[in-house]
């Protein structure tokens, strides 16, 4: 049943826009990324850190609010 509904919904143009979007939509993030690299680095030198940190904060914050609320 799912392979006709799928079948009526992605029709044969709508595969090939959908693949070439994906293609020219991933070349051109990767372009622009490597144009900002330098950049990137001069001024965002512990960025990758400060969003780690921030991500086992809101983890731990979630856990311990659990904790709270069945306690």
């Amino acid at each position: 049943m799912f392979t006709l509904i799928a079948a009526k919904m992605f029709t044969t143009g709508r595969i090939i826009f959908a693949s070439l979007f994906i293609i020219a939509f991933t070349g051109l993030m990767i372009f622009s990324y490597k144009k900002d690299a330098k950049n990137n680095k001069k001024h965002y030198q512990n960025g990758a850190l400060y969003v780690a940190i921030g991500i086992v904060a809101v983890i731990a914050l979630l856990f311990l609010s659990k904790f709270l609320i069945k306690g």
